[in-house]
C-alpha cells in the first residue's frame, strides 16, 4: 500500500469475504502493522470514504498502520441478507473470522462507540491476537446511554419515520455541525441502512453488555472520551476505563461523537499514542491573524451556508481542497466546527 499525506477516493478498494456463511465487506489502506477498526453507527465503507473529513482522520492512522475496516453483514457495503443483527458473541466470532481470513496472527484494535463492546470482547477472548486496544466513545452497558424512556422514544422515531429518526440521531451524533451538515449526515444514515436495520442495530446497541468482557482484558488498553460527548456521556467512558485492569484514560475536549469531526487531529494523536507511538504535543492554535486570504474567503462562503462542493464550484477548487482550507482554518482558530470557524472569522 502507498503511504500518502492524504488518502483519496481511489486509495480504497472494497473487497468481500464469506465469514460464517455471510458476506462481509472490508477495505485495507495504509502501511505498517495492522490496525482493525469495526463499523460505526450506520457505517458504509464506500459512503464514509467519500467524506474528506473521514479520509483525513483515517489518513493520520494509515501513515503508521495498515488500516482495516469492515461493515457488518447485511449492512453498509456488505451484501444484503435477511439475518438480524448478531449479539456480542456472534460479532466477536465474526471479527475472529475476519482475522483468520486476512491471515492476521496479531493486530492492534480500535473499537469506537457501539464497536467498543465487540473490540473489548475480542481482546478479552483472544488476548494473543491483540497488541494494543484503544476504545473511543465507549460504554460498558447500552442501557446506561440514556433513560429507558429516551431510548424507547428514539427507537420509535427510527422505526416510525426514518427521516425524522435520522435527523434526531444527527442532532445527537454531530451537534457541532451546521444545519446543512446535519442534513447530510441524516441522509447518509438513510443511505447506509433501511429503517428496520437501523432500528434493530440501535436496539442491539442499547442491549449491549460488555461489563464482563472489560474486566477480563489483559492487553494494553487506552480509553479515549470527549468531555461533552452528546451521544455517549463522558461518565460512561470513565466507567469503562475503571473496569479494564491497568487501562489508561485520556479525556479529550469536544462534543462531537465521531472522531473525524471536531479536533480530529487530537483524537488521532491520542489514538496513536495508545497504539504505542510517540506523538509530540501540538502547539496552541496560532489565532485568526494566521488565516490566509483564501481561508478567509472560504469561511465567508461557509458562513453563507454553502457546502464544500458549492464553494468549490464558485472558486474553481475541488471540494477536497475546500475542505482542507476549512480544516486548516479550524486548527488556526482553535475551534471544533466549520460553523464556529465561520462565525469567528466574521467577528475578526
Amino acid at each position: 500500500m502507498r503511504r500518502l499525506a492524504v488518502l483519496e477516493h481511489t486509495d480504497q478498494v472494497v473487497r468481500h469475504a464469506q465469514i460464517g456463511g455471510r458476506d462481509v465487506a472490508y477495505s485495507v489502506v495504509g502501511d505498517g502493522p495492522p490496525l482493525v477498526i469495526g463499523g460505526w453507527w450506520c457505517s458504509h465503507l464506500v459512503l464514509n470514504w467519500q467524506d474528506p473529513a473521514f479520509r483525513d482522520y483515517i489518513s493520520r492512522l494509515a501513515r503508521h498502520h495498515t488500516v482495516i475496516r469492515y461493515d457488518q453483514p447485511g449492512r453498509g457495503a456488505s451484501e444484503p441478507d435477511n439475518d438480524p443483527p448478531s449479539d456480542l458473541k456472534h460479532e466477536t466470532a465474526l471479527l475472529l473470522g475476519l482475522f483468520d481470513e486476512l491471515g492476521l496472527a496479531r493486530a492492534d484494535l480500535l473499537g469506537a462507540s457501539s464497536g467498543s463492546g465487540v473490540a473489548a470482547a475480542f481482546a478479552a477472548a483472544h488476548p494473543s491476537r491483540v497488541s494494543h486496544l484503544v476504545l473511543y466513545g465507549a460504554f460498558a452497558h447500552g442501557e446506561e446511554i440514556a433513560p429507558a424512556s429516551a431510548r424507547q422514544a428514539m427507537l420509535d422515531a427510527v422505526a416510525g419515520h426514518w427521516g425524522l429518526g435520522s435527523r434526531l440521531l444527527a442532532d445527537v451524533f454531530v451537534p457541532g455541525a451546521s444545519n446543512a451538515e446535519r442534513d447530510q449526515f441524516a441522509a447518509f444514515q438513510r443511505q447506509s441502512a433501511r429503517s428496520d436495520q437501523a432500528h434493530d442495530a440501535l436496539e442491539a446497541t442499547y442491549r449491549l453488555d460488555a461489563r464482563e468482557a472489560l474486566a477480563k482484558i489483559k492487553v494494553p488498553t487506552t480509553v479515549l472520551h470527549r468531555r461533552d460527548d452528546r451521544a455517549v456521556p463522558f461518565a460512561l467512558g470513565v466507567d469503562v476505563a475503571k473496569r479494564v485492569p491497568h487501562a489508561s484514560f485520556v479525556a479529550l475536549e469536544g462534543e462531537d461523537h465521531f472522531p473525524w469531526l471536531g479536533d480530529s487531529d487530537g483524537v488521532a494523536d491520542a489514538t496513536l499514542r495508545g497504539l504505542g507511538h510517540h506523538v509530540p504535543t501540538r502547539v496552541p492554535a496560532p489565532g485568526p491573524q494566521a488565516l490566509t486570504d483564501r481561508e478567509r474567503e472560504i469561511l465567508e462562503l461557509v458562513a453563507e451556508g454553502l457546502t464544500d462542493t458549492q464553494i468549490g464550484e464558485r472558486l474553481v477548487l475541488s471540494p477536497h481542497t475546500v475542505h482542507r482550507h476549512v480544516a486548516n482554518a479550524r486548527v488556526k482558530l482553535g475551534v471544533r466546527s466549520r460553523a464556529a470557524a465561520a462565525a469567528a472569522v466574521r467577528g475578526v
